[in-house]
């Protein structure tokens, strides 16, 4: 049976029916709760290393997600069905009005099970090996207003595409670039190397803390962009960048805070292992018209060692890693480069505070631990914390 969210007028608050099933939700509580949680937790695991600011909300805490990806499945009435993949039992949960994902996504969705059914165009079974299409991905530029639609096919054969793909576009004629990417992996919710255009560019443009960031299938981008305002502010702030300061922009993935410091006047070097994140960043780089900025696909350890052997310096460091964190190897080279500061960007808390550790070792101070709210109804609790070298007391009479 297909789910829908219930909410409540009175208070605004919304309540997810198919909480315990699907796992995209954690708290299943008010928001006013949630925050208080999360700040309590973040009291309880960093407060030794400095005072935790109150967190950041989010104003209206439903819809924000602008990445949004759809399982489907065909039931015995000949319907089609849709909803969120649950990895641990490899099934489907339906759920037509999630309060997590944009709403325009939801629509195109709303009209693609329609439009799959009526050119006879099926969801793949693993069980079978029939049907045509894996999942769909939607992504949505919040400032742009253009819309993605990636549809992800076991073969490149796709039956009538032109003719589904007009009649698409009259059906949802926000959407600016249709993708059919096919994927050879059996994998859920994995994207190929191949991508071939069915309609606009193949990608779409979104704006944020005035830049211009593109967007392909493939690309990592932040996926509520109103708390990403924030975060960026929050951070680039915390850095006290100038005109001239030496950044040096650790895990940068597509580049997104490095050239908001390289807009500031920074002379930045972002560093990012992913081959396909680094092409994004230097077409990035050229849009924004940012001759201030340079990338380095390299290991963000290894490029950062190889600094302190050459006797490099730069003035701050920013480092945004992923959920894993980052290595002791790689804090013990930035105390060797010392930095004037440090902004650690962090999606998890258990291991930021390991790091964080690891960084007082190394002489560092917290300055600032700033909690923001990315993702709502979620248990994530998103850090940007502010790290200063101790200054050595001159000790001589």
């Amino acid at each position: 049976m297909v789910k829908h969210t219930k909410h409540n007028t009175s208070t605004g608050e919304r309540k997810c029916s198919c909480f315990k099933r699907c796992g995209g939700c954690q708290l299943d509580m008010p928001y006013k709760d949630q925050l208080e949680w999360k700040m309590s937790k973040a009291q309880r695991m960093l407060s030794r290393f400095c005072k935790v600011e109150q967190i950041i909300p989010m104003q209206s805490p439903y819809n924000y997600r602008n990445k949004v990806q759809t399982v489907y499945r065909r039931v015995q009435s000949g319907r089609l069905i849709s909803g969120v993949f649950q990895s641990s039992s490899r099934s489907l949960t339906a759920v037509e009005d999630c309060f997590l994902e944009d709403t325009a996504a939801q629509k195109i969705v709303g009209e693609l099970k329609k439009l799959f059914l009526s050119f006879k165009i099926l969801p793949y079974d693993e069980r079978t090996g029939r049907g045509i299409f894996r999942h769909t991905l939607i992504r949505t530029a919040k400032q742009t207003g253009q819309i993605m639609l990636v549809i992800v096919t076991k073969g490149a054969i796709f039956p009538s595409k032109n003719y589904f793909v007009k009649a698409l576009i009259e059906k949802c004629p926000n959407i600016t670039t249709i993708v059919q990417n096919i994927c050879d992996d059996p994998l859920p919710l994995t994207l190929g190397d191949r991508n071939n255009i069915l309609y606009g560019s193949g990608k779409i443009v979104d704006e944020l803390c005035t830049c211009r960031f593109l967007i392909s299938p493939a690309s990592f981008y932040q996926v509520n962009p109103v708390q990403t305002q924030k975060l960026y502010d929050t951070a680039v702030k915390a850095a006290d960048i100038g005109e001239g300061t030496k950044v040096l922009d650790a895990y940068c993935g597509v580049g997104t805070i490095g050239m908001v410091c390289a807009k500031q006047g920074a002379q930045v070097i972002g560093v990012e292992s992913n081959k396909s994140a680094v092409k994004d960043a230097i077409a990035n780089a050229r849009l924004n018209k940012l001759g201030n900025i340079r990338f380095v696909n390299a290991d963000a350890t290894q490029f950062i060692c190889e600094s302190a052997f050459k006797g490099e310096r730069f003035d701050t460091v920013i480092m945004d890693p992923p959920r894993a964190g980052s290595s002791e190897q790689f804090i013990s080279a930035v105390s060797s480069i010392a930095p004037k500061s440090v902004v650690y960007v962090s999606c998890k808390i258990e291991t930021l505070e390991r790091d964080l550790k690891l960084f007082v070792k190394c002489g560092y101070k917290a300055q600032l631990i700033q909690p923001i709210d990315m993702f709502p109804h979620t248990t994530g609790i998103e850090t940007v914390v502010l790290l200063k070298k101790k200054v050595k007391e001159n000790t001589n009479g």
